[in-house]
């Protein structure tokens, strides 16, 4: 019986290793032929199997798009998200959220080629699944911005607008990495080129929004308790309490910004 399990999963392995070859070499075939210009004959080739068994997989050709894009977009959404990264500064979420979506154009340049190829055609496939899954998370994250806005944390700005400009400036190194090959004198890209892109876009983008950090240095700790110090001594003669909450909310205003 352990013997038919441990079988059974070394199939499951087998099968989702060639599965995910399979569509690692989609991605390559329809980024360099687009939809119309691949078939299945050439993306069997690629990932070095028979049409039959390709089609054992995926029946279709349409129905192996389908799986590409959607993955890309899954993979997008799962690593990027405002609301699901942690930093306790506007600064720290923008670093990170650079960070992972430049990761992205590295790590999958065909995929967001596809991506992008399906999105200038004007989504046909993919319409629907972005109104469904992109969407929602689009609007939570650009509330989280406002909500920053409002607290006087950065600048004021076109949340919208601001993920357009970053996701604008992060794919370009994917779908125009050929551009940039060329300006930069390179063969192709490599992990420098997109750490020091990282950095530029970062830094454009924290100093165009006037991002604060939250500082906690000694001045801050000393003025804290200067400040509850005195409301505690004015509390203590008997102060009317609406100045002593003036003070704190003097307090609160001051840690806050």
């Amino acid at each position: 019986m352990l013997e038919k399990i441990t079988k059974r999963t070394k199939q499951s392995i087998n099968r989702e290793e060639l599965e995910s070859r399979i569509l690692r070499c989609a991605e390559l075939v329809f980024a360099e032929k687009g939809y119309n210009g691949s078939s299945m004959e050439a993306i069997a080739a690629a990932a070095s199997i028979s049409k039959q068994n390709l089609i054992y997989y995926f029946a279709n050709k349409e129905l192996l798009y389908q799986r590409v894009l959607k993955e890309m977009l899954d993979i997008w959404i799962e690593k990027l998200s405002f609301l699901e990264t942690q930093g306790d500064t506007p600064e720290a979420v923008i670093r990170r959220y650079v960070r992972e979506k430049m990761q992205l154009s590295r790590l999958y340049p065909n995929g967001s080629k596809v991506f992008a190829h399906e999105i200038i055609s004007g989504a046909p496939v993919l319409k629907e699944y972005l109104i469904s899954h992109l969407k929602p998370q689009f609007d939570r994250d650009v509330e989280l911005v406002k909500s920053w806005i409002n607290k006087g944390l950065i600048e004021e700005i076109d949340p919208e607008h601001l993920f357009f400009t970053i996701w604008a400036a992060t794919q370009t190194y994917a779908d125009f990495s050929v551009q940039m090959e060329v300006l930069l004198g390179k063969h192709r890209l490599e992990e420098a080129d997109f750490e020091r892109a990282e950095l530029a876009v970062t830094d454009f983008v924290v100093r165009a929004l006037g991002a604060k950090k939250i500082i906690k240095n000694n001045f801050r700790l000393i003025f804290f308790f200067a400040i509850w110090f005195g409301v505690c001594f004015l509390y203590g003669l008997n102060v009317q309490k609406n100045a002593t909450f003036h003070h704190l909310n003097l307090l609160v205003n001051f840690l806050l910004n």
